[in-house]
C-alpha cells in the first residue's frame, strides 16, 4: 500500500480500516448500493452473516481519491478485513466460492449442493446461436439476494458449480446456487426474451395486461378487482366489475384469504402498482397490477370507455 501517514486523509482512511474489523468502501450504502459491483459485494456480504461496516465514498471526494492512493487499487468497491485489503468484486466472489473469505470473516462454510437448472428447447436454441460469438461456451447463471438474474457466457471460477441441460454447461456460484435450484430458463418468440421461472423466488407483484385482466373477469365475473382512482375519475369511466378502493373495501380486501388473486388497476397504473405493492407485502401472494390502466383497456379492449 502506498499509505502516508502524514497525509490527514490517509490517517482518515487508515483509522476506518484498523478500527472496522469488516470494512467496505463503496458507491451508495448496503440499504441503496449505488453501483452493481458494490451491490454484489455486499450480496457476498450478507451471504457471510458476519457484522460488517461500509463507507459510501460518493459522500466524501477526499476518501473517495485517498483510498485509491492508500490501497493502490484503482475502483471501487474495496474491501478490507482486519486492516488487509481483499480486493474487488471478482475477487471477493471468488474468494466466496472457494470457502476463503469465511474463513478470513470467521465465518462458517455452509453445505451447498449443486443446483438442478433447466434450459428449454426454445431457449437452448437461442443460447447455441449466441455461444457462437462468444470466447466461452459455458453459461453463468446468477441469482442476487433480490433475485436479480445474471446470464453471461464466463470462464469457470473457483467454487462454481457445473450443471448440465440441453446440451448447456451450465456454471453457477456458490451463493447463487441455493438460490437457483429448480430454476427453468425459457424463451419468449413473442417478446424476444428469456423467461426464468424460479421456485425459490417470493412472490411479487404481476404486471398483467389489459388482455390478461379481460380473460380473468371473463372466467370470474366476481374477482376481488379494485380500482384504485379517485371518484370523480371513476365518473368519468370504469372498468366493468370493478369495485372503488374506498377505506371499507380496502379494509374488507385485507381479510380475505391470502392466496386469493386480487386486481388492482388506475389510469395508467403506477397508483394500483403501489397499491398492490402494499398487498404484497401483507402476504398476499397473488397480486396483479393492470399495466397500462383504465387508458390501456380503452384502447385495446373496450372502446366505448371514455379516455382522460
Amino acid at each position: 500500500m502506498a499509505i502516508n501517514l502524514a497525509d490527514p486523509t490517509h490517517q482518515r482512511i487508515d483509522t476506518l480500516v484498523k478500527s472496522n474489523p469488516v470494512l467496505l468502501f463503496m458507491k451508495g450504502n448496503r440499504v441503496f448500493p449505488k453501483c452493481g459491483f458494490s451491490a454484489s459485494v455486499i450480496g457476498v456480504l450478507d451471504e457471510l452473516g458476519q457484522p460488517y461496516e461500509t463507507f459510501d465514498i460518493l459522500e466524501d471526494a477526499e476518501v473517495r481519491d485517498g483510498a485509491k492512493v492508500y490501497s493502490d487499487w484503482p475502483t471501487f468497491p474495496q474491501l478490507y478485513v482486519k486492516g488487509e485489503l481483499v480486493g474487488g468484486a471478482d475477487i471477493v466472489k471468488g474468494l466466496f466460492g472457494s470457502g476463503e473469505l469465511h474463513k478470513l470473516v470467521g465465518a462458517q462454510v455452509e453445505e451447498v449442493a449443486p443446483p438442478t437448472i433447466t434450459i428449454s428447447d426454445w431457449a437452448a436454441e437461442v443460447l447455441r446461436e449466441a455461444a457462437k460469438k462468444e470466447k466461452h461456451s459455458a453459461l453463468r447463471v446468477e441469482v442476487s439476494p433480490k433475485f436479480q438474474y445474471g446470464l453471461l457466457f464466463s470462464e469457470d471460477r473457483p467454487g462454481d458449480f457445473l450443471v448440465e441441460s440441453n446440451g448447456f454447461s451450465i456454471l453457477v456460484d456458490r451463493a447463487s446456487a441455493k438460490r437457483a435450484n429448480g430454476l427453468v430458463l425459457d424463451y419468449s418468440r413473442e417478446n424476444k426474451g428469456f423467461l426464468i421461472e424460479n421456485p425459490n423466488e417470493p412472490p411479487k407483484v404481476k404486471q398483467s395486461t389489459v388482455k390478461d385482466l379481460k380473460q380473468a373477469l371473463d372466467a370470474n365475473p366476481r374477482l376481488a378487482f379494485f380500482d384504485v382512482r379517485t371518484m370523480d375519475e371513476r365518473e368519468r369511466a370504469s372498468i366493468p366489475g370493478s369495485k372503488l378502493f374506498t377505506p371499507d373495501v380496502r379494509e374488507a380486501a385485507m381479510k380475505i384469504a391470502k392466496d386469493t388473486p386480487i386486481w388492482f388497476h388506475c389510469h395508467h397504473g403506477g397508483r394500483s402498482n403501489a397499491m398492490a405493492e402494499t398487498f404484497l407485502k401483507a402476504g398476499f401472494t397473488k397480486v396483479n397490477n393492470v399495466h397500462g390502466g383504465i387508458d390501456a383497456w380503452s384502447r385495446e379492449i373496450d372502446p366505448s370507455v371514455a379516455r382522460y
